[in-house]
């Protein structure tokens, strides 16, 4: 009986801790990173303000704990998506068309995970994030290289190159208002594709080939 107990609270921690993640991800999502406080995050938990500060003592803790949750979600993603394709540059390709379909789903709080000005602490986390797809992407065009379909070239240098351009490309504030619509975004996403294949050196007509092959509904 005492063993049912414990697991019974156990589960009960964890479902509070997850609705304060859902409610600060609710809130990102609506006004940026400075929409995280404490207290609104607690109402809109359903939770009393006090019950938050014993699993996040401060706001930066609390945002931290949420851009590591969804940089695991978003990153998972992007690895089975790549994992699943046919072939090391099919993988780039997933690789690429998944985090940008999914960073356009909302780009408000994309943004605000990502790249949105914060304070250096916080920014410290957010940047394991960053790196974290940047080698991601480095893992699939050494696969790519080493497959003998590009050509020789830094990896290290092209993956994060490729994640400033996803990124200003999609979320950042020089990205068109007009990427908030379907269509938009779908046709955004595989421009975007296509700029990175051929800055990697695939050949124009293989590379459109490889993003209608691979496209992703953008509401999936």
């Amino acid at each position: 009986m005492a063993y049912r107990r414990t697991e019974k609270v156990v589960r009960r921690l964890a479902a509070r801790h997850d609705a304060i993640l859902v409610a600060a991800k609710e809130a990102a999502s609506a006004g940026g990173m400075a929409a995280i406080r404490m207290a609104p995050i607690a109402a809109r938990a359903g939770i009393a303000a006090g019950t938050v500060y014993r699993y996040f003592p401060g706001k930066s803790d609390l945002v931290g704990a949420l851009i590591e949750s969804m940089s695991e979600r978003e990153i998972g993603a992007v690895r089975r998506a790549a994992d699943a394709a046919p072939g090391p540059l099919s993988a780039l390709v997933a690789a690429i068309m998944t985090f940008a379909s999914r960073a356009l789903r909302d780009r408000r709080l994309a943004w605000a995970v990502i790249a949105e000005p914060v304070e250096a602490e916080i920014d410290r986390v957010r940047l394991h994030y960053r790196k974290a797809f940047a080698a991601e992407l480095e893992t699939r065009i050494r696969a790519a290289t080493d497959g003998g379909l590009l050509s020789e070239q830094d990896a290290g240098l092209a993956a994060p190159a490729l994640v400033g351009a996803l990124l200003e490309g999609l979320i950042g504030p020089l990205a068109p208002a007009r990427l908030d619509h379907g269509a938009d975004a779908r046709e955004a996403v595989q421009m975007l594709t296509l700029i990175a294949l051929r800055g990697l050196g695939v050949a124009d007509a293989h590379a459109r080939g490889l993003v209608v092959q691979a496209v992703l509904p953008i509401g999936e």
